[in-house]
């Protein structure tokens, strides 16, 4: 029976990933809000405003993803977990969503729908899903009292 090894992290990366990881996800929520309401309303402005929600959005997952990167493809003598590697690809997918969503978002309004709102969903859902697979591995462990 073997010990098992101890998950070696930087301490301020870690701090600075948790910090900055659910902002993103804040703003691609929002924008998938507002193209529900221009699809609902044809208001330019919903759509011109989703498509600054999903830049600023992907301006602030550029941190954390890095951190993200190095952590798990690189992970210096620590074994990486499953999760971890699902995590960080479902956060990719969902961050060249993003990216092709922003290109969406910059045509004229009215040529947005519906493939903007498809990519804001898809978004969505894959860094939702990351998020709670990331809920499962840093989540605080326990000590078993008998």
């Amino acid at each position: 029976m073997t010990a098992p090894t101890q998950r070696l992290q930087s301490s301020l990366a870690n701090s600075i990933y948790q910090l900055f990881n659910p902002i993103p996800f804040g703003f691609f929520v929002a924008a998938l809000i507002f193209d529900v309401v221009y699809y609902q309303t044809a208001e330019m402005m919903w759509s011109k405003s989703a498509a600054w929600l999903i830049t600023i959005g992907l301006f602030f997952a550029i941190i954390p993803r890095l951190i993200n990167l190095v952590h798990v493809w690189i992970p210096r003598g620590r074994s990486v977990l499953a999760a971890e590697k699902i995590d960080f690809c479902l956060n990719f997918i969902g961050i060249v969503a993003a990216i092709a969503n922003a290109f969406i978002h910059s045509r004229d309004a009215y040529a947005v729908m519906p493939s903007g709102m498809i990519l804001s969903a898809i978004t969505v859902a894959c860094i939702a899903l990351s998020l709670l697979i990331a809920s499962t591995f840093y989540a605080p462990r326990r000590a078993n009292h008998v």
